[in-house]
């Protein structure tokens, strides 16, 4: 081997994705394909900032793809006739070598990472080194890093053991090997001049040797953040505004994104902001790798804007939206206007404009005649001067309805209100005097009863007192009457004690 062809093998990285095998393979050892780089999209930015892999964790559902500096491409140590296939087809090379989920690892390799598509909910693999021993997801030395997901498992290693390797787990059938020397991600440039409010699509590419890593479930095992850092200049809307999170790019076939686990992520980007120069930093991650994009852009305020005429008198006038198009950056014939009126009671009325024939028009709102609070959700679809196509968002508009007050009352209601209430206020008097007096009485025709029975009461206990003392002196009377006297005492007679002797 050359020195050129060893230099080419350092820090080279195999990629697991998902391949359909179009019949059962029975080589061994064949010879590895090389990589032929795709051509990068256009518009899209190459220059990636690669960060060293961070160790710290990453969001348990957004995994990535791998890591790995140097210009390599696949060595060829030896020719090897391939076996002929019982059919007609040529099974690729680099399915060959990945044939019941086995890879080999040469002397040359320094570092590896590994991106294994599982079954969907599928615990993650184990890998089996050469030696023997097993790495597990929450049990391999610490130079490993590794994240795991619903739909597969990133690892990075370093110094990978040479020899053959095997990966145990619910692998999806026809894994292949890819040799990839350099990981980066591609960012489409934003268009320019961008407007505050614009809804645009740009998407991002996570690449490998200029190739497109694409794998089911790739969604939650990369992360993506995007940021908008002010420049802080002076005069800027944006001056102190700092670094702002405006969004992420998704590969899920969502909003913006055309189809899910296509390899492009597309934007989510709030570009509702303030204006004024800013850096756009796109940053990839997971806790085996870190890569980020910036380039500076400007955004412009928007070119459009709408504001509420008020009617000197609000509820027979006709209240109207005055529109402003800037023609020095659109084209007024292709500005088209959409908007939604919102009110109480449930009111839901859409207005259209196309077309402007100058910078400033009125457009009439229907007429309005509840009382309460309205609001204006709009939208314009326009084209700039350039040719670019755009849709702006409008802030939204309000205004209230509010009912008049009511005219004061002449001399003859207010005397009119003021007899009914003296006719009430007497009416509540007689009220008052009449309970009173019923009051009054009840309580002193209760207190007589209770005075009649405490009298009565009275007059039976001094009648019974009077009784028993009659019934006493009777019995004392009749108790002297009986009782012997002293005349009729016979002195003579002898003691018992006498008669006892």
């Amino acid at each position: 081997m050359t020195m050129s062809l060893r230099k080419s093998l350092l820090n080279t990285t195999l990629v697991l994705s998902s391949l359909w095998l179009s019949m059962p393979l029975t080589a061994a050892d064949t010879e590895p394909a090389v990589v032929k780089p795709a051509e990068p999209p256009t518009n899209l930015a190459t220059k990636a900032k690669e960060v060293p892999p961070s160790d710290g964790k990453a969001n348990e559902a957004k995994p990535t793809a791998a890591d790995n500096q140097g210009d390599v491409k696949p060595s060829v140590d030896a020719q090897v006739k391939s076996p002929k296939p019982s059919a007609g087809k040529v099974v690729p090379v680099d399915t060959a070598s990945e044939l019941k989920n086995r890879f080999r690892v040469d002397h040359m390799v320094s570092s590896m990472t590994l991106l294994i598509q599982r079954e969907y909910g599928s615990a993650p693999v184990v890998i089996v080194l050469p030696d023997g021993s097993k790495w597990y997801a929450n049990r391999h030395p610490e130079t490993v890093k590794w994240v795991d997901g619903m739909t597969g498992d990133i690892i990075y290693i370093e110094s990978p053991q040479p020899g053959p390797w095997q990966l145990v787990g619910k692998i999806v059938s026809g894994s292949q090997i890819k040799r990839v020397s350099k990981l980066e991600i591609e960012v489409q440039h934003l268009p320019q001049p961008l407007f505050q409010g614009e809804e645009i699509k740009v998407v991002a590419q996570l690449m490998g040797d200029a190739e497109r890593v694409r794998m089911p479930g790739m969604d939650y095992l990369v992360e993506w953040t995007t940021h908008f850092v002010s420049k802080h200049r002076a005069g800027d809307e944006n001056f102190a505004a700092g670094d702002i999170i405006v969004g992420s790019y998704k590969d899920n076939g969502e909003k913006f994104d055309e189809r899910p686990d296509d390899g492009m992520f597309t934007s989510d980007i709030n570009l509702k902001q303030p204006w004024g120069e800013y850096d756009f930093v796109v940053l990839a991650r997971n806790n085996v790798f870190e890569r980020q994009v910036s380039f500076p852009f400007t955004l412009s305020p928007r070119p459009v804007n709408a504001e509420v005429i008020t009617p000197e008198d609000p509820l027979t006038g006709q209240w109207k939206i005055m529109l402003h198009a800037d023609s020095s950056v659109l084209q007024l014939a292709e500005t088209h206007f959409s908007f939604e009126l919102v009110g109480p009671a449930g009111l839901q009325l859409p207005l259209v404009l196309h077309g402007l024939s100058q910078s400033d028009v009125e457009l009439d709102l229907p007429p309005v005649t509840e009382f309460g609070s309205y609001r204006i959700k709009g939208s314009v679809a326009t084209t700039t001067v350039s040719g670019r196509e755009i849709v702006l968002d409008l802030p939204e508009l309000f205004f209230n309805l509010v009912q008049p007050p009511e005219p004061p009352p002449s001399e003859e209601e207010l005397a009119a209100v003021a007899a009914q209430k003296a006719a009430e206020e007497e009416a509540l008097a007689k009220q008052d005097a009449i309970f009173w007096i019923i009051t009054v009485n009840a309580v002193l025709l209760l207190l007589g009863i209770v005075g009649l029975i405490v009298w009565r009461k009275r007059q039976s206990l001094a009648q019974a007192l009077a009784a028993a003392e009659q019934r006493i002196m009777d019995d004392a009377e009749q108790n002297k009457a009986e009782a012997p006297s002293l005349d009729e005492i016979d002195l003579t007679m002898p003691d018992e004690s006498d008669n006892r002797r």
